[in-house]
């Protein structure tokens, strides 16, 4: 089996370290470089050019997740996983949105890091097991707004984008050269489709769902 090599980013060295001597037991992985930083991590990513980049998300200076858009943006081709004590959901996502091709956690059994290693530079996303609940009820979510999205009239879309500006009934009605009489069934129609109430709620739906304005 060909040795894997790996990048540590993590401003704690003796953790660094303890990870460095976990991986080293390990014959087809190899730690080849590590950084303290956000910004060590990018200057030192082409010469190191590792298979796999474990990345912390707290670090000072250059966070976890703009170091891992950084990478990204500048078209780093290997595999990123974060590897941190945050649980936080909005950081699980954003990461996973950001590129990264996995989320594990610190409190991880070591045998179970070692695994979820392998995997991810085998082309696996991998997840430690408490999270995959968070990214299972994201894609619920998104499924969820599609199909109601999917129910809007192109009209009703319109007039929603109009809402998500926060436009009035009349200026919505001026726009698209409709009554404002109009403007207010269809917003009615919309309301319902969607399980909403007000059109405060149908801006923010908008907004969250990244409806196009």
């Amino acid at each position: 089996m060909q040795t894997a090599t790996i990048m540590l980013v993590d401003d704690h060295p003796l953790l660094r370290k303890g990870l460095a001597q976990l991986i080293s037991l390990e014959d087809h992985l190899d730690v080849t470089c590590e950084a303290s930083s956000g910004e060590e991590a990018i200057d030192l990513v082409e010469n190191c050019s590792p298979d796999l980049i474990l990345l912390d998300l707290d670090m000072k200076g250059m966070n976890g997740l703009d170091t891992l858009h950084a990478l990204r943006r500048a078209n780093v081709k290997s595999k990123i996983v974060m590897f941190t004590v945050s649980d936080n959901e909005t950081d699980v996502l954003q990461a996973l949105k950001f590129g990264a091709d996995g989320y594990l956690l610190k409190d991880s059994e070591p045998e179970e890091v070692i695994e979820q290693i392998s995997r991810a530079i085998g082309g696996e996303l991998v997840l430690s097991a408490p999270l995959t609940q968070i990214v299972a009820r994201s894609l619920q979510q998104t499924s969820t707004a599609s199909s109601l999205f999917e129910k809007l009239t192109k009209r009703e879309v319109e007039i929603l984008r109009h809402i998500a500006r926060g436009d009035s009934n009349k200026v919505i009605g001026n726009a698209l050269g409709i009554a404002e009489a109009t403007v207010k069934v269809h917003i009615k129609n919309l309301l319902k489709k969607l399980s909403l109430r007000t059109r405060v709620e149908a801006a923010v739906w908008a907004v969250e769902n990244k409806v196009t304005l």
